[in-house]
Formats: C-alpha cells, structure tokens, sequence
C-alpha cells in the first residue's frame, strides 16, 4: 500500500466561533474522526482513487469510530448520537472523500435506519449490531435505469408466492453494491404499491455487477442490483411502510448527511488554497498578496461561514424532530453548491498543481460532481424549495 509522504495539515475553519455552539461531547467525536481520517484515509486516498478502487480495509475503522448509524440507539449497536454529531462525523469523512463519505452515509442512513425505523424487531436484532461494527455492508435500491428523480416509475416488482415474495427488476447507482451483504430494496407488489425488502447476498436470481469508467467517486464501489425471481422470506419484508414515504424518509436522513458533508469537501479547498497562497510565490511575493485570490478565499470562507451556521441550525431541529424534508433539501443544495465552486476556485488558485494528486482539490471536485446529483438532484431539491414556498408543484 502507497502511503503519500506528504502529511495532512488540515486545520478546521471557525471565522465565528462555531465551536462554541457545540458540547464537549461534540468535539471530541469530531477530533476522534478528524484524527482517524488524518491517520487512516489522507495516506491512501490518492491512490486507491487513481486506481479507481475502494479501500475496503477502512470498513473496520470506519465502525470502530461510530461512522456506521450513530444516531441509532445502543441496543441495537449504534451510538444513540444525536443528529449533530453524526453531521459532524459526515463531515470530517467527506473532508477525507466523499466516496468514504458515501459508505457511511448507505451504511447509516439508507441501510440502518429503514431496517430501524420499518422493521420488525426481528429484523433489528439481526441486522443491526453487524450493521454498526462493519461485519456486514449493506446497499440501498431505489434507482433504476429509467427511473431517477422519478422513483414512484420505478418497475421492480414483487409478486406473493404464499410463504415467499418473487423479486424481479434492477436498481442502478448503487454505491457499496459490489461487496453488500444485504441490499434494502424498494419494488411495487401487485396493487402497485412500493414496499420494502432486506435481499441478501446469495439469494438465487440476486447479482450485483460492478460499474466501471467512472471520472468521480473512484474510491467508492458503485454497481447494479439485478433481480431474476429472487425468492425473498415473508420475514424480510417491512410490515407496515407503503408507498414513497418509506425511501424518501431514508433519502432525508442521506441528504441531512451530505449537507455536513460537502461542507468538509468545501473546508478541505480552502484550507489547502488558503495554506498554498502563503507559499507560493510570484512576481516577488505569495499569491495570496493579491487582489484576485484574496478575493477567492474571502468569498471561499464567508460561504462556508454561512452553511456552517445552515447546517449546525438544521442539525438542532433534527435533533429536536422539528426539520423538515424541504429544509434538508435547501441544506443539501446549498452545500453542494458552494462546495463545487470553492473546488473550482482552489484549483484555479493552485495552477498546475492543482490538477495533480499531491493536493486533494481535483479529487474533491470530481467527487462533488456526483454529489450534486445523487440523493436528489441540484435542480430537483430547487424545485422543491420552490414548491415549498409557493404551494405550486412545479414537477408535473
């Protein structure tokens, strides 16, 4: 393994005192996962995104720092964290790479809190301490093919067979397809209505072939979910949820996730811009005595400003069971957003440089492109901002 020897020196930005705002409790775990990400993930990202695989290796560490599901409670082997230390956490992963930052969020949000929040206390009991430790990985199956920002189209079906359901269909975009254990699915049964289901790996008729040639999230393992009648238990079924309030309830929790998230992207830019215009020199002083790229990084940090007040707000409400869907929608935007155009800023800042692997900027930039549109495209969450505030719905 190919540890770079350049070291990590991010240092946090907290132009208003921020840190105030959070418990000792909260500083600690961000230190806890800011120290393992600068000795487990900063090493190794490069490479293991040149070479477009996941670091599998991570997934032990990734459970042992309370990344896997923390806000779910201690019976069931998360943390019982509230919702602004698992951003938090987010936060420091994604500073690292959002494809890590991805494998938690799957892992927690789309894979723990379904089988948590719809499941039967059997399926709790079984899924849920191996889910937390890492020992085993799930995936999430909402998208398909054909069916994107428009999951109620989804075709994956599931016709009853008396003792057993009949899963036929694919799911596409899958991230931690390729090595699942469990995959939480979403298909339509025969009166049309969506239900969800636990499918696990070996199941006949179940395959997940892995998705290659992607310029973004190359540390992260993307694939397909195929169903061919997969005979799935009556037990593996969530008994009560219908309909799309279930996947979009787990959507929520991984949006609220990537708001924290794209902001340690967009705080890991800065840093390295900010620290290289110290640096480097041209025309006999460091770039950063220059009008222009003054004016990058003082427009870099007020934006970061605000989203950090954004998301630290929505993380009370969270706690507090108060934020809405279209607040998260608003908090993800805006984080994506400003994360991608300090990228693109920091690159600009850093010349050639800045397209290299020695610094993390071009990585980042890439990586945020799928961002942007994953979990709810930039342009769907506008929509919904904008339905929420005019009470017109703009999609159909």
């Amino acid at each position: 393994m190919n540890k770079s020897a350049k070291k990590d020196l991010y240092e946090a930005p907290d132009y208003y005192q921020l840190d105030e705002l959070l418990s000792e409790e909260h500083r600690l775990i961000r230190s806890t996962v800011r120290d393992w990400v600068k000795k487990e993930v900063s090493p190794i990202i490069e490479d293991f995104a040149q070479r477009a695989e996941f670091p599998k290796h991570l997934i032990k560490g990734l459970g042992e720092i309370g990344a896997f599901g923390p806000t779910i409670p201690v019976e069931y082997g998360g943390a019982g964290l509230d919702y602004t230390a698992y951003g938090i956490i987010m936060q420091e992963i994604e500073r690292g790479d959002s494809g890590i930052r991805s494998t938690a969020s799957v892992q927690g949000s789309l894979v723990m809190y379904p089988i948590y929040a719809y499941g039967t206390e059997e399926q709790r009991k079984k899924y849920l301490p191996k889910l937390a430790t890492g020992e085993l990985m799930g995936c999430f199956g909402l998208t398909e093919p054909d069916h994107g920002s428009n999951p109620g189209g989804m075709v994956t079906n599931i016709k009853d067979q008396g003792d057993h359901f009949l899963l036929n269909g694919a799911k596409m975009w899958i991230s931690n397809a390729p090595f699942a254990d469990i995959a939480v699915v979403w298909a339509k049964d025969e009166e049309g209505k969506i239900r969800g289901l636990v499918v696990e790996r070996g199941m006949e008729g179940f395959s997940t072939p892995e998705t290659h040639g992607k310029w973004s999230l190359r540390a992260s393992a993307t694939g397909e979910l195929v169903f061919d009648n997969v005979k799935v238990p009556k037990e593996n079924v969530f008994p009560d949820i219908r309909g799309l309030k279930g996947p979009l309830g787990c959507l929520n929790q991984a949006r609220y996730g990537i708001a924290w998230g794209a902001l340690g992207a967009a705080m890991d830019c800065y840093d390295t811009a900010l620290r290289y215009s110290k640096e480097r020199e041209q025309f006999g002083k460091p770039i950063g005595g220059f009008q222009l790229q003054q004016k990058k990084l003082a427009e870099m940090i007020t934006e970061i400003t605000k989203g950090q007040l954004l998301v630290w707000r929505l993380g009370v409400l969270k706690s507090e069971n108060r934020a809405t869907a279209e607040q998260i929608s608003m908090a993800k935007r805006n984080s994506v957003e400003i994360a991608l155009d300090i990228a693109r800023n920091a690159r600009q800042m850093l010349g050639g440089m800045g397209i290299t692997g020695e610094y993390p900027i071009m990585r980042h930039m890439a990586n945020l492109e799928s961002v942007v549109t994953y979990e709810g495209t930039h342009d769907i969450h506008l929509l919904i901002t904008g339905m929420d505030v005019t009470g017109i719905n703009a999609f159909k």
